[in-house]
């Protein structure tokens, strides 16, 4: 399945294993979280880059041991109302997870911003929409009216890009 990646449609060449595939000898692999953590020892010696699915009914805190090898988290979107992976993403992010975070499974356009605002930099894309919808998704927005959040590149938030100059205190007599 293809990928949004920074704001580019790339291949995805990982190789995503279920609970019983056999483990090729080399390359880039995923694992369910599940098997991630009952053959842990064996994969401390694998020859390529190591990744998860992380479930929604995880608690992001359960990833802490394995985030100095993980190359990539996956965390799905049963469904377009399930919000449970907006919540994981910025915990693992606050944690200090630094490498690629990818959305899956029922992900829309139209949340791309969001999710890039809590963490994400990976989007698994189906033929429900075309590339061109995803690219004008991706670049849609560059400023979040949110502090606080996880930004890309240093993305900033409008504030602080309109007052870039400005004295907070002296242009806003309420705050503080």
């Amino acid at each position: 399945m293809p990928l949004l990646k920074n704001g580019s449609i790339v291949a995805d060449d990982w190789i995503i294993l279920g609970t019983d595939d056999p483990k090729p000898e080399s390359g880039d692999i995923v694992l369910p979280y599940a098997r991630l953590l009952k053959e842990w020892e064996s994969l401390a010696d694998h020859d390529g880059r190591l990744g998860v699915v992380f479930t929604n009914i995880d608690r992001a805190e359960a990833l802490s041991l394995f985030l100095p090898r993980l190359a990539l988290i996956i965390l799905p979107f049963p469904s377009f109302t399930d919000g449970r992976a907006y919540s994981l993403a910025r915990q693992i992010r606050e944690v200090g997870y630094a490498r690629e975070l990818r959305a899956a499974g029922n992900v829309l356009p139209d949340q791309v911003q969001f999710m890039l605002q809590v963490g994400f930099d990976s989007f698994e894309i189906g033929d429900r929409f075309s590339a061109d919808v995803w690219l004008k998704a991706s670049r849609r927005m560059s400023l979040a009216y949110q502090r606080g959040l996880y930004r890309p590149g240093g993305q900033q938030e409008v504030w602080s890009e309109r007052h870039r100059e400005a004295e907070p205190w002296l242009e806003q007599p309420h705050a503080g």
